[in-house]
């Protein structure tokens, strides 16, 4: 009823119209939207062009003064409804209360659940290829000097000698390393430290496990 212009012939029509099937302007009872609407017509509509509205303006009037407080009741229910809401003896407290029970447990287990899963190490494997000077070079030295090497992360494993050329033989021997304890490079320098006997070192592979 918006679109039309307000105390005029147009606005009855359309009122009269609206409560032909209903008793107010909104809802069962009379509102605070009746009492704007009664306050905005000047005198009451035709009851023979519009009954419905002359009707509704007639049992609008007949509140008297008290049409123009028709919204406090609704309002003062409404108020009511929202202090019922309101828990005066801290029930929000105890919400929150358990709600950060609930979470320190949660916490707590999945401490105990990290503190017992075991931790993964990061291990490769990786094999060497050690070289002698010439085919001369005590290749069971060679080895021991190599096996002697000792660092916290490191498993030396099977080795074997192949043939170079010329009677010269080469030292493969494999390791297991831990990658965060035990660095290839300083493996490899460890390694030609025994030069009498080494001559280079070569990784021929490297596989993570």
């Amino acid at each position: 009823m918006s679109t039309v212009t307000l105390n005029t012939e147009s606005f009855v029509k359309v009122l009269n119209g609206h409560l032909e099937a209903a008793s107010y302007i909104e809802g069962f009872t009379p509102s605070q939207l009746d009492s704007e609407l009664f306050a905005v017509l000047t005198e009451a509509p035709n009851a023979q062009a519009y009954p419905h509205a002359a009707r509704w303006y007639k049992h609008i009037a007949s509140h008297g003064d008290a049409a123009k407080s028709f919204a406090a009741p609704a309002a003062a229910a409404a108020e009511a409804e929202e202090d019922d809401d309101i828990d005066l003896f801290g029930s929000d407290d105890e919400v929150d209360e358990e709600a950060e029970r609930l979470k320190e447990q949660r916490l707590a287990e999945y401490r105990a659940k990290k503190a017992t899963k075991p931790t993964v190490i990061a291990k490769s494997m990786v094999l060497f290829d050690v070289k002698p000077w010439d085919d001369e070079t005590n290749m069971a030295e060679l080895e021991a000097h190599v096996r002697s090497i000792e660092m916290p992360g490191l498993t030396w494993g099977k080795s074997q000698l192949l043939p170079v050329g010329f009677g010269i033989k080469k030292l493969q021997i494999g390791a297991v390393i831990e990658d965060d304890k035990v660095s290839t490079a300083d493996l490899e320098d460890k390694i030609v430290e025994f030069e009498d006997h080494v001559q280079s070192v070569d990784i021929q592979a490297f596989n993570k496990l």
